[in-house]
């Protein structure tokens, strides 16, 4: 299994990340959502790169001509509620791509928020029989989510390939999700690798919880 760290080499996905980690920056919710978007976007590209093409022909008004086009199907699977800017980044790029949602959330299981489960609730997806899967989650933390994600979607079918696609990762997080899914054929695909979590299993420096910097406080 591959991980790409995109965050190694020099690019604009940089300057998205800084802002999205600027405590002064996050006030501005659309402006948040619009940089997670855009790294969704990015990313799109980038997994774009490693799909399978085949030329076909292209008329035009003054002539033909060949162009090398995707034969994968693609879907892209999110991770409600933070995952939904995300997802639409995806979308601008894979704009074919069939639609996939699960809302795998974490639950702190003592007092002290020291300790996490997560939830599996409701899914919605179409078959991924021999198709491209990209499930996107803007935090990989744990690592439960993401697992649990996989785990929900692999019920309706064998996918071709897997892309995990996150902004900011953990170690410990990546070595989850390496446990839960098949060695061949699956990439994950990171904006940045974090060093670790604090003790309430938050991404240090990380930027803190990506659905409430999207949407808003949840009780």
């Amino acid at each position: 299994m591959e991980i790409v760290n995109l965050s190694t080499e020099n690019s604009v996905l940089n300057s998205f990340l800084a802002e999205i980690r600027d405590a002064d920056y996050q006030q501005n919710r659309t402006l948040f959502r619009n940089n997670i978007r855009r790294i969704g976007e990015v990313m799109a590209y980038e997994i774009s790169r490693t799909l399978s093409y085949k030329p076909r022909k292209v008329v035009t008004p003054l002539g033909e001509l060949d162009i090398p086009l995707p034969e994968d199907k693609v879907i892209i699977g999110t991770v409600l509620r933070a995952g939904l800017p995300f997802h639409e980044g995806f979308l601008h790029v894979f704009d074919h791509a069939e639609n996939a949602f699960v809302s795998a959330f974490r639950m702190y299981t003592n007092r002290e928020h020291t300790e996490v489960g997560v939830h599996t609730e409701y899914m919605a997806s179409p078959s991924i029989e021999g198709k491209t899967l990209i499930i996107a989650d803007p935090m990989l933390a744990t690592g439960g989510s993401m697992a649990a994600s996989y785990e929900a979607l692999a019920k309706t079918g064998k996918p071709k390939a897997i892309h995990i696609a996150c902004v900011i990762a953990t170690p410990e997080g990546l070595e989850v999700v390496r446990q839960a899914l098949p060695d061949e054929n699956a990439t994950i695909w990171c904006a940045a690798i974090d060093p670790g979590m604090n003790e309430h299993k938050y991404i240090v420096p990380g930027f803190g919880d990506a659905g409430d910097l999207c949407y808003g406080e949840k009780l």
